[in-house]
């Protein structure tokens, strides 16, 4: 009854308060739609939740260089924040691999893994990654992860994957590799020592991993890391009971300390915040690009809308709070999200329930970890580096587009050399493309559909073309960048046809023009103009047209040069013709050539 009055409360109150309220209370929005039923699913949703991040947390912890329970705190406090102010329905925030592996790479170089100053280190990068998250949603920036392309996420989550399992080679394999050594080092070590492969450690590593697999495939209702771990461990305490620990060197990962997370501070030194702040950027950009992401893409299936700010500013939340209750740097999961989604989830409130089962469950299994061999990690981060490699949008951008192609591989590798840079590597690059691509629109000549009947502009392509009248389709915006290119390709035409002077515009692809690119619009329509002839516009766009307008370019264009659709230029163009040239032509496309010539006089047969 409590309960019920709380919400009742809390309803009445939401439908009463202005709309600013819910950019900071956004679960005002979805609490009135709490109900049982919703609790119900809700509750059911989560638990599945819980089950799903238990090993998965353990697993990322291990990838971030931190103890194993520190992964546990990171899905407790910011799943919970995250969910509560947070825009989607359905994501769940927590650790994540690419997030983990970031984390690693940042920290390392300065303090060893897994100490308190590099734990200390990882709370000031956390803290600092939410605050920045947090500034750039109340700035209304979520607009900046659009400029991360799909291709940069993809070889970054690639070369992200490898490096996973470039740093477990030594636990799967049983060998002695120091820990925080480069991937392509990491590579000659292991063929150098291949031949001290500890077979007792690689057995239980692959009968992780192919536990992992069949079970994942054949039985898809069942956990299949708990399962694989729950084998992997098994055949270890086997094997240490019959041959003994000292001759199969099989380690666990140990006891974990069950409970809540313990209370925590950030390092707040003017070192500390320095150290961190590069990486703190790097994580920020990454971690809201995989929670829009994430969010966008159940949002597609669910119907829900997503506000990219307010994602950013529940992301930004959950690791300040998270980064003072012992949690490094939490994002949104697609592999909890999705099972979230798929369990029926309801409203926010399932994320919240899974924090909260996940708390129970850890008091009763966190002994049980004394038992969980590195090995068996090893064999299930080995697949969870498989399956973040996504190999057919990777084969079927060879087919797509070369440039495309050369941003995965630069960013893949960009990432195995140096991760922090690697994710900036393919972005500038994949930007620079892009403005590259932007910057060279084509203009291409076209001539009337020979069906007068409509008002259709089809390719020459060696089709006749009027010698007085020059008309070409310009896809692309006029800026700064593109005005180079363009008047190159109009100095060209005038250099074919110098006695041409008129030149028609289909203009419906010019998105945009800037002052540079009107200067040479009007520089072209001047010079048209003293030829006796002209620049038109076939279907200019209003907004084009009235930045021509202001900046005072469109006096030299002339407003009856501007035609709207159905509306033929070469009409109102043709009387001003020379009837010689005319008498002569042959070419004939428009509709008064074989009937008149422009003076008047009826042309002969």
């Amino acid at each position: 009854m409590p309960a019920t009055m709380l919400q009742n409360v809390i309803a009445k109150y939401a439908s009463a308060c202005p709309l600013w309220v819910y950019r900071f209370l956004p679960f005002l929005r979805w609490w009135p739609s709490v109900n049982a039923d919703t609790n119900r699913v809700d509750a059911m949703a989560g638990f599945t939740g819980a089950l799903i991040v238990l090993p998965q947390a353990v697993a990322f912890a291990t990838i971030a260089g931190l103890p194993p329970e520190y992964g546990l705190y990171a899905a407790m406090m910011p799943a919970i924040v995250a969910a509560l102010f947070g825009s989607s329905w359905h994501l769940v925030s927590g650790p994540t691999t690419a997030i983990s592996i970031a984390v690693f790479a940042s920290v390392s170089p300065f303090a060893h893994p897994g100490s308190p100053e590099f734990i200390s280190m990882v709370l000031t990068l956390t803290f600092l990654t939410g605050l920045f998250q947090f500034i750039l949603g109340l700035a209304r920036m979520g607009v900046l992860v659009n400029f991360i392309s799909h291709t940069v996420v993809i070889g970054f989550t690639a070369g992200a994957a490898l490096l996973i399992a470039g740093s477990q080679i030594k636990n799967f394999f049983g060998l002695s590799i120091p820990r925080g050594t480069p991937f392509f080092k990491t590579l000659e070590m292991f063929v150098q020592h291949i031949g001290d492969v500890n077979l007792y450690v690689l057995s239980v590593s692959v009968t992780t991993l192919i536990v992992g697999i069949l079970v994942k495939r054949y039985v898809p209702k069942l956990p299949y890391m708990i399962a694989a771990m729950v084998v992997g461990s098994l055949l270890a305490t086997a094997m240490n009971a019959y041959y003994g620990a000292e001759t199969t060197l099989i380690h666990t990962v140990g006891a974990l300390p069950s409970g809540l997370p313990p209370l925590s501070s950030p390092d707040f030194s003017f070192q500390g915040l320095s150290q961190m702040l590069f990486p703190a950027l790097i994580i920020t950009m990454l971690a809201l690009t995989e929670a829009v992401s994430i969010s966008r893409a159940i949002a597609g299936r669910s119907g829900q809308r997503i506000d990219g700010n307010q994602e950013f500013i529940g992301q930004g939340l959950s690791n300040l709070v998270g980064s003072f209750f012992s949690g490094y740097a939490a994002s949104g999961s697609f592999n909890r999200s999705g099972v979230n989604y798929a369990a029926g989830a309801r409203t926010p409130l399932a994320a919240v329930y899974a924090s909260i089962f996940l708390v129970i469950i850890l008091l009763l299994v966190a002994p049980l970890a004394a038992y969980l061999p590195t090995a068996a990690m090893a064999g299930i981060l080995f697949l969870v580096a498989w399956g973040l490699i996504d190999i057919h949008h990777i084969g079927l951008l060879h087919k797509i587009s070369r440039q495309e192609t050369m941003v995965l591989w630069v960013t893949l590798l960009g990432t195995l050399i140096d991760l922090e840079k690697g994710i900036f590597v393919g972005i500038a690059l994949s930007l620079g493309l892009y403005l590259y691509r932007t910057s060279r629109p084509t203009l291409d000549s076209v001539v009337p559909d020979p069906d007068f009947s409509n008002y259709h502009y089809v390719p020459a392509d060696g089709m006749p073309e009027c010698p007085q009248i020059k008309m070409v389709r310009l896809n692309g915006s006029i800026f700064f960048g593109a005005v180079s290119h363009l008047q190159q390709q109009f100095q060209n035409i005038e250099a074919q046809k110098p006695d041409c002077k008129h030149l028609v515009v289909m203009a419906s692809g010019i998105n945009f023009v800037d002052l540079a690119g009107a200067e040479l619009l009007g520089e072209i329509a001047r010079d048209r103009n003293k030829m006796g002839g002209g620049l038109y516009f076939y279907r200019l766009k209003e907004r084009v047209a009235e930045t021509l307008r202001k900046g005072g370019f469109m006096k030299d264009v002339g407003e009856k040069h501007l035609f709207p659709a159905n509306i033929r230029p070469s009409l109102a163009i043709y009387d001003t013709l020379d009837s010689e040239v005319c008498r002569t032509c042959t070419a004939r496309i428009f509709p008064p050539c074989n009937e008149r010539l422009p003076n008047g006089e009826k042309r002969e047969s």
